[in-house]
């Protein structure tokens, strides 16, 4: 690969990340949660992008950012109020941004009507909150007036459009430092960025030249004298040196009044001092003019310019070459945090992480086959090769959980999306919806979150189109206008659990029920529990939208979350309330590489259960077990009674009656029905497994989660727990039958 495409490939990542770094900010100041910090990081990202586009030479997206720039430079220094219009506009200005990062990426267009149409949106914007009567009048000098004897002094109105300013200019003294040399900074690319404000004019002095003897080749010895014509205030063109203003000598001043720019005006100090001689003149002249009322109108004049002229001049006094104290904490916490970043991240290859981990992957296998090995030797536990051999297993764990810890990544990454997804669809069905979040630095490996997004996407938008009312219907039921949709991520038993859930009508069970005997989705005789009737809206071609849109009405969607979730090894359940909402439950394994599992015997047959399931084991007692109908029974376990599950029954690996009180029982913890108890034949031990996919090397078995290798090469299922209480609880509720044979036993 070209060294050069390569980099720009770091960059557009890079725009990925500080994209939703951009629009995390401004979803923070539109909820009035932001402050000066947020501000100065969402414009941080812009310039970050804007400045690594203008390296490659995507001068679309350069002029974009910059005029999204300057907005929230206004909005930093605080002549543009943090008001939630004007961050709607950014947001939309934020996905403009992002469609040219696309398309300088190749991978999409740019509406360039629209793209204009909301630079003119942003200009007005800041230029709106320019100061109080600036849009009526800007005063000017004009030295060629020297009719009625006022010289310099005669001050004409002139009116200004406000979205045309008259260009103003800046005369920059740049001198660098030997420093900003050793850091690899290149002076012509700061000119150049400079001549992005507008035409420029530069000088440069060799006056400190010593003679060719005396040159030592590591200093610096120009200087550079640029005048800058443009509208923008002095703090843009700081910007341009904000990453060398340590290491070089900056001032920015107005220049010299010439055809390009605006003269120096007089201090207030030398009109008043000139008031009577001015007087004077004005009485044997007769203009007509109090001069009481000239000054103030110069005052009020110098005010307005300045103002116009340097947004900031308050904030960064142009004399002064170092930057003000807010600046430069802004600018040291920037650099910090660049240095933090530079010295303790690194960006690696994915398939190299991808390899790492299969590779650790075979180290646990081939671990767990040489304790295999030992074990049936005979060695005693004391042996020098035993010791070796825990040794070696401690450090394989310690290797693993470190190799893991790599992809572990924060479900923030797709949490950030979905704000924008929600405004989108809520204006589609006009409805009023405030998205809520909780736990967005819950880690998962990299895997689980590249996968989330589309079910994520798909339980939202039915959030809002089936489950959220419209507002009038909402508030004759006395809620709220505005509905609510909370996305929620947490920790539970060594899985995530995301929870996507709606304040609205819930689900209406009768009219379910209706449209899936109406499609021929289930017999018109059915009789179902609420939970049945709930899991109705993930059969195939189901749906309740009785209009086809952009949104819903195909009967495709929840079917394909269902089938999404389970190929990663999840499940999702449903709990309702009518007229008080809906929850969707996905609970998903936090990697898809490895798990410590219980390995256990049935018939036969060698099976692993995941151990963030298992409570507790026990041997069950006669008394204990109590039958309950013709095939089934529970356990009591302090006063509490839990339902057995034969493992063995069904799986299909035997289909005579059980002796419930021969085996261990396993008693587990599952997501959807509670606590229950898994009768197995014995223990084995606990292990580390690495995980294979069985749906990808085989096909789907009900009830097994995936597949591993056990230390002796053989292949081991591994349990889905909650899948096996169900399959459990569906043959309670039917007639008995022959189970069918699971097709892998090992």
């Amino acid at each position: 690969m070209d060294p050069l495409e390569a980099i720009k490939a770091t960059f557009f990542q890079e725009c990925d990340e500080l994209l939703a770094d951009l629009e995390s900010g401004l979803l923070e100041l539109e909820n009035g949660s932001g402050d000066i910090e947020t501000v100065n990081a969402v414009f941080r990202a812009v310039h970050s992008v804007k400045g690594g586009a203008g390296a490659f030479g995507l001068e679309p997206l350069v002029r974009f950012a910059h005029v999204f720039e300057t907005t929230l430079d206004a909005m930093r220094s605080g002549a543009l109020a943090t008001e939630p219009a004007a961050v709607k506009v950014m947001l939309r200005a934020a996905d403009v941004l992002a469609d040219h990062v696309s398309a300088a990426r190749g991978q999409g267009v740019v509406d360039e009507a629209a793209s204009a149409r909301l630079a003119a949106e942003l200009k007005a914007l800041c230029s709106g909150e320019a100061p109080p009567g600036a849009d009526e009048e800007i005063v000017i000098v004009d030295e060629a007036l020297d009719d009625d004897g006022f010289g310099d002094f005669d001050f004409t109105p002139v009116l200004v459009e406000i979205e045309e300013p008259a260009p103003a200019g800046w005369r920059v003294t740049f001198k660098p430092s030997r420093a900003m040399y050793a850091k690899a900074n290149e002076t012509a690319l700061l000119l150049r960025e400079l001549e992005r404000l507008g035409p420029c004019k530069t000088t440069l002095h060799t006056d400190d030249l010593p003679d060719f003897d005396a040159v030592d080749p590591e200093e610096a010895y120009f200087t550079w004298s640029i005048e800058v014509q443009t509208d923008q205030g002095e703090a843009a063109v700081r910007e341009v040196f904000e990453f060398v203003e340590d290491d070089c000598v900056i001032t920015v001043d107005p220049p010299v009044a010439d055809a390009m720019s605006l003269p120096d005006l007089p201090t207030l100090e030398t009109l008043e001092d000139e008031a009577q001689p001015r007087a004077a003149a004005a009485e044997t002249l007769d203009v007509g003019m109090d001069v009481q009322a000239l000054l103030q109108r110069a005052q009020a004049a110098v005010a307005e310019v300045n103002a116009v002229a340097a947004p900031v001049a308050s904030a960064k006094p142009a004399a002064t070459p170092a930057p003000a104290p807010a600046a430069a904490a802004l600018h040291a916490d920037a650099g910090d945090a660049k240095s933090a970043a530079a010295g303790t991240t690194i960006r690696v290859d994915l398939e190299r992480v991808d390899r790492l981990i299969d590779l650790v992957g075979e180290l646990v296998i081939n671990q767990a086959m040489l304790a295999q090995r030992v074990a049936e030797s005979g060695l005693a536990r004391s042996s020098t090769v035993s010791v070796g051999l825990e040794d070696l297993e401690h450090l394989t764990r310690e290797i693993q959980d470190s190799v893991m810890a790599i992809r572990a990544q924060p479900v923030k990454s797709v949490f950030q999306r979905m704000p924008r997804l929600v405004r989108e669809v809520a204006a589609m069905v006009e409805k009023q919806v405030r998205l809520t979040t909780e736990g967005e630095n819950t880690e998962v490996d990299k895997t689980v979150i590249e996968r989330l997004s589309d079910p994520i996407t798909h339980m939202i938008r039915n959030a809002i189109d089936h489950g959220v009312e419209k507002p009038a219907t909402r508030i004759a039921a006395g809620k709220p206008a505005e509905g609510t949709v909370k996305l929620c991520a947490l920790h539970r038993s060594g899985r995530i659990v995301i929870e996507v859930s709606d304040d609205g009508a819930g689900i209406n069970r009768e009219r379910v029920k209706q449209i899936a005997m109406d499609k021929g989705l289930i017999a018109a005789d059915a009789t179902l529990t609420d939970e049945e009737t709930d899991n109705l809206i993930f059969l195939p071609g189901f749906s309740t939208a009785t209009v086809v849109s952009d949104i819903s009405g195909r009967g495709v969607g929840m079917d394909v979350v269902r089938r999404q979730v389970q190929a990663l090894g999840g499940r999702i359940s449903i709990t309702s309330v009518p007229g008080k909402g809906s929850t969707f439950t996905l609970s998903l394994p936090l990697t898809l590489a490895v798990l410590d599992g219980m390995v256990v015997g049935v018939s036969g047959h060698t099976l692993v259960t995941p151990l963030t399931a298992i409570i507790e084991t026990l041997q069950p007692k006669p008394q204990e077990v109590r039958l309950l109908g013709p095939s089934g029974a529970v356990l009591a376990v302090r006063d509490s009674y839990v339902p057995l599950v034969d493992v063995a029954a069904v799986l299909g690996y035997r289909q005579e009656p059980t002796d419930w009180t021969k085996g261990v029982v396993l008693l587990v913890e599952s997501e959807v029905g509670g606590r229950a108890a898994l009768l197995v034949d014995a223990i084995q031990g606990q292990r580390q497994v690495v995980i294979k996919s069985l749906e990808a090397n085989y096909q789907r078995v009900e009830g097994i989660a995936a597949a591993t290798i056990l230390g002796d090469g053989r292949v081991a299922l591994i349990l889905d727990v909650d899948a096996l209480i169900s399959v459990r609880r569906k043959d309670a509720r039917r007639p008995a039958a022959s189970p069918q044979r699971l097709p892998l036993a090992s």
